[in-house]
């Protein structure tokens, strides 16, 4: 069940989910609205060294944020 990230056409609010269903209906937490885009979002991964990020999936090369919704540079 992974946790995917929205962002609302109408509201410009973005969000994350977690998806039980992948057929569900996705609606946006703030305006409700059914017109959401998912966005790409990074993973991490276990090693030895601890969690490590995936490259890419972030657009914005001077953010150290996580996900976009925590992201300064927007």
């Amino acid at each position: 069940m992974p946790i995917y990230e929205y962002q609302c056409q109408k509201c410009r609010q973005q969000f994350e989910l977690l998806v039980f269903d992948l057929a569900a209906e996705i609606r946006c937490p703030d305006c409700g609205s059914k017109r959401v885009s998912k966005l790409p979002s990074l993973f991490a991964h276990k090693s030895d060294s601890g969690f490590t990020p995936s490259s890419g999936g972030s657009s914005c090369s001077g953010c150290t944020s996580s996900s976009c919704s925590g992201c300064s540079c927007h």
